[in-house]
């Protein structure tokens, strides 16, 4: 540079356009360079403010003006903060440089967000010196910039809305934002309706993607899975257009992108080389966790779910994270180098440590932040491990006789070897351990192997039973045959998976590893096309059903809701108990990752439109068919009008002028108002049967108090209860039957009355004793022997209330047959209750056999009162909550406790089952 290197002000201009464009030195060795005309009046007049440097095709140029389409190549500008000669004294002080990239708007953008904005709004000395309207210009001016970015491309020429350009949106949030943008200023109602409905979509996860730097590493693990369902229901959606595929190619790149940034900020806090180790070990694991789960949703759903789904398939190749995914190898890399030497500190004692040089195992790493991957970072970081390697490499020979010596005690024992290799899995892998370790790990990959043959055993033995048999697939709860046998099948594979992974990690390099491998990999393959095999059988049966009206599958939307059966009276409600398997099945099965005929879903899209409105009707229907055991014997004449108004309804289901139509499914107004009709008569019916009943109970309360009088010395009590009697009588509309006598509480005859009463007093007797030596608790009680069994049962919750410190409103009543109530504070246990209707083990409800009794004992249980938000003993799905009645008539509940059922609660409701105490 003959002409140019004395003048120390044009060395500063070329030096950082060389380095910026990345140009060889030579091409400055040109006289017409140093004398550029832009660059002198930059230089040397105090009025030229500017120097724009532009690379293109045609080279180097240099101008003091920046014109408009300056943008499509790199532009870096020069520029003053005063107008004056620059000397080699102010060079550096009056002097700004910039670049500018894609477009003004983004340049300036990435300025304001990155640079300025923090520093002027976030930092407490320059904020405090800031006027707050400067500061509220500052925010609008990056959000109004942020929102023009999102909305254009980056052609200056024209701020034109571009759905698949995606260079404003960096991170997860600036998606979000964009959506909530259009959702109000899109120009038509449709794409506003449609990214208002994304919009909503992505709330599920906005908030916390916004925060994501507070939330903990366990947190974003959940978060993951989050964010996996709503980017699947945003593809899948068919409300609206599809979400473009270049956008949620962009959106799960950023998505990664921001974990694997929050993974490197969360474990950057730690010093992973001295940190407790179960600290780092917990940090890393969750670390790994959020990068393998965040590739596997990834691969999942753009390599098989989307591929799959035909109103939107995925048509470009699988996407990987790679970063992400490396990153998380290097994280294993790190939790495998602690536990190594965590595990070598275990064998060896600390005498040994100094020797071998333990003590300074991680020297290697000083100064390198393992988190930190990049291709840059990626050869130092061997390098170090290298070194890490050979530091170990004394102590790996001290502990490999150590090892096979603790190895060879417990090789009978299959279980224990393989949880031995698991926990000491990263020594093992280490050559020379390895090595020492051959015979052992002969034994393992033969233990392997007989795990194999048990596994394929097993499938073949029961691949063709029946779910829950001896010889058939292990049995869930709630899961159809097929879904079942899918469930089991998968357990296998995940099984055969898992050992497959073992001798891959430990023992590849043995000789019989490929004969093994081979056999596995069959193995799998087997019971995959078992799983495929089922799935297209069920298939291939719900079809065959869908043609044939008696299978319970056909809804036509046109057919009537509900009908009473002509053979029994029994109202039936035209929307099968097969369908709501079919919903629970075709739902299921997706969620497996099965592809469902499009024939079968769209029936099960029919049925799912009116499986609520079913439902209700179902209900209506029970109700109808089961009010007469509700009613007491003798008060069912009172009740006749009200029951033939609700039949009458039942039987009048038109609509249309003159009421000629029938009212059905695919007619939703007529069908809500028709439900509306029918639960009102339902619910009038129900209260005037809960009013009879109730003036049932207090008449014959009133008679008993009637029978305590002494006629002799209280004759005015008597005439008083007499007449409360009588007023009590005339409140009730209808004629009171005469046949109400004989459903006083208790025996007709008076002596077998006065026998049951004076039982029950002495039972009472016995228990005002425990009670005042506090062991009525401890024992085994019968509410039959009470007068009032409810009363003591709501006495049992006041005092529990007492005891927790909630409300009586706050707790529930449960009952268990598995053992004692871990939740409740105070509980009893219970016997003397007796079942009609079905039969009960102890564990579940079952029919009665032909020669099955009609009432049957219950096994003793444990009720008591827990507090409503505790979990009870049994999940809601496998329980029906059935009445415990003070009689085998049924005319008087006691309370109500739920029965394990497994499933299915209206097949016992149907049959009558009910509880009800033994008789004194």
């Amino acid at each position: 540079m003959a002409n140019g290197t004395a003048d120390v002000r044009k060395l500063f201009i070329f030096t950082t356009t060389q380095n910026y464009f990345g140009l060889m030195s030579e091409l400055w060795d040109q006289p017409l360079l140093c004398n550029c005309l832009e660059i002198n009046n930059f230089l040397d007049d105090g009025n030229q403010m500017l120097l724009r440097v532009q690379r293109s095709d045609a080279g180097i140029s240099f101008s003091n003006t920046i014109e408009f389409g300056d943008t499509k190549d790199k532009v870096l500008v020069f520029f003053k903060l005063r107008p004056e000669v620059i000397t080699d004294e102010n060079l550096h002080d009056n002097i700004l440089v910039s670049s500018m990239l894609e477009s003004p708007i983004s340049s300036l953008y990435q300025a304001v967000r990155q640079v300025f904005a923090p520093m002027l709004l976030k930092d407490q000395e320059w904020s405090r010196n800031f006027d707050p309207k400067l500061q509220n210009l500052l925010s609008e001016l990056e959000a109004g910039l942020g929102i023009v970015l999102r909305r254009s491309d980056t052609n200056l020429t024209k701020l034109k809305f571009k759905e698949d350009d995606t260079r404003g949106i960096l991170t997860p949030s600036d998606e979000f934002q964009f959506w909530i943008e259009q959702a109000h200023r899109g120009n038509k109602q449709i794409s506003k309706e449609r990214a208002n409905y994304f919009k909503e979509l992505f709330e599920t996860i906005a908030r916390e993607f916004y925060n994501l730097d507070s939330l903990s590493l366990l947190e974003v693990v959940d978060l993951v899975e989050t964010t996996q369902d709503v980017v699947d229901d945003v593809w899948r959606q068919t409300e609206h257009d599809h979400y473009p595929e270049s956008r949620m190619l962009h959106l799960l790149d950023i998505i990664g992108g921001s974990f694997g940034r929050f993974v490197q900020k969360k474990l950057g806090t730690l010093n992973l080389w001295e940190d407790p180790y179960y600290l780092v070990k917990e940090s890393l694991k969750a670390g790994i966790s959020i990068c393998e789960q965040w590739v596997i949703v990834c691969n999942h759903l753009t390599g098989q779910v989307w591929q799959r789904y035909v109103p939107h398939p995925w048509k470009n190749e699988k996407y990987f994270p790679e970063t992400l995914d490396k990153l998380g190898k290097r994280l294993e890399e790190v939790l495998a180098v602690r536990t190594i030497h965590e595990k070598l500190l275990y064998f060896l004692p600390a005498s040994e440590e100094k020797i071998i040089c333990l003590t300074r195992v991680f020297e290697p790493f000083t100064g390198l932040n393992p988190v930190q991957y990049n291709p840059y970072t990626e050869p130092l970081w061997k390098a170090a491990v290298s070194q890490y390697e050979k530091i170990i490499a004394p102590a790996e020979q001290k502990i490999a006789g150590k090892l096979k010596s603790y190895i060879s005690e417990i090789q009978d024992s299959p279980q224990q070897l393989l949880q031995a290799f698991l926990k000491y899995k990263e020594l093992v892998k280490r050559p020379t351990i390895s090595k020492e370790l051959i015979l052992e790990r002969e034994t393992l990959l033969a233990r392997l192997v007989d795990s194999i043959k048990d596994f394929r055993s097993d499938f073949e033995t029961r691949c063709r039973g029946i779910p829950g048999d001896a010889s058939g697939p292990l049995s869930g709860k709630n899961l159809s045959e097929v879904v079942n046998n899918i469930v089991w099948v998968r357990q296998l594979e995940l099984k055969v998976d898992d050992t497959i992974k073992i001798a891959e990690a430990l023992l590849s390099d043995l000789s019989g590893f490929r004969c093994f491998h081979r056999n596995a990999e069959d193995l799998l393959d087997q019971l995959k096309l078992y799983e495929q095999e089922q799935f297209d059988d069920w298939s291939r049966d719900i079809q065959s059903g869908l043609s044939d009206s008696r299978s319970g599958l056909c809804i036509e939307a046109s057919s009537r809701i509900m009908e009473l059966d002509s053979n029994d009276g029994s109202l039936k409600v035209h929307y099968s108990d097969r369908l709501v398997i079919l919903l629970r099945e075709v739902r299921q099965l997706s969620a497996l990752g099965f592809v469902i005929p499009a024939k079968i879903q769209q029936v099960a899209n029919i049925a799912q439109k009116f499986c609520k409105q079913a439902i209700i009707l179902k209900q209506v229907a029970h109700f109808y068919n089961s009010i007469d055991q509700q009613m007491i014997q003798s008060q069912r004449p009172m009740m006749l009008q009200s029951a033939l108004a609700f039949e009458q309804i039942i039987k009048n289901s038109k609509t249309g002028s003159g009421g000629k139509s029938q009212i059905t499914w695919d007619n939703p107004k007529e069908l809500e108002g028709y439900i509306q009709k029918l639960q009102n008569a339902a619910e009038r019916l129900a209260t005037e049967n809960r009013k009879l009943r109730k003036w049932h109970t207090t008449f014959c309360e009133k008679v008993v108090v009637l029978m305590n009088i002494d006629l002799l010395r209280q004759q005015q009590r008597w005439k008083d209860g007499l007449q409360e009697l009588r007023t009590g009588l005339a409140t009730v509309e209808a004629q009171c039957p005469l046949a109400w006598q004989s459903k006083w509480e208790g025996p007709e005859d008076p002596l077998q009355y006065l026998r049951g009463l004076v039982a029950r007093a002495l039972a009472i007797q016995n228990w005002v004793d425990k009670a005042e030596k506090q062991a009525l608790l401890s024992e085994t009680l019968d509410l039959s022997e009470l007068f009032h069994p409810d009363t003591f049962l709501n006495a049992l919750r006041q005092e529990t209330a007492r005891a927790v410190g909630r409300s009586v409103d706050s707790l529930k009543f449960v009952a268990s047959w598995k053992g004692r109530l871990p939740e409740a504070k105070l509980q009893i246990k219970i016997s003397g209750l007796l079942l009609e209707g079905c039969s009960f083990d102890g564990n579940q409800l079952s029919e009665n056999q032909l020669d099955s009794p009609s009432v049957s004992s219950v096994l003793p249980c444990f009720m008591g009162w827990i507090p409503q938000d505790a979990c009870g003993p049994y999940s809601p799905d496998e329980y029906i909550s059935l009445p415990v009645y003070t009689s085998a008539e049924r005319d008087r509940v006691v309370t109500n406790i739920d029965v394990p059922c497994g499933g299915n609660q209206d097949q016992w409701i149907q049959c009558g089952a009910a509880l009800f105490l033994k008789t004194q």
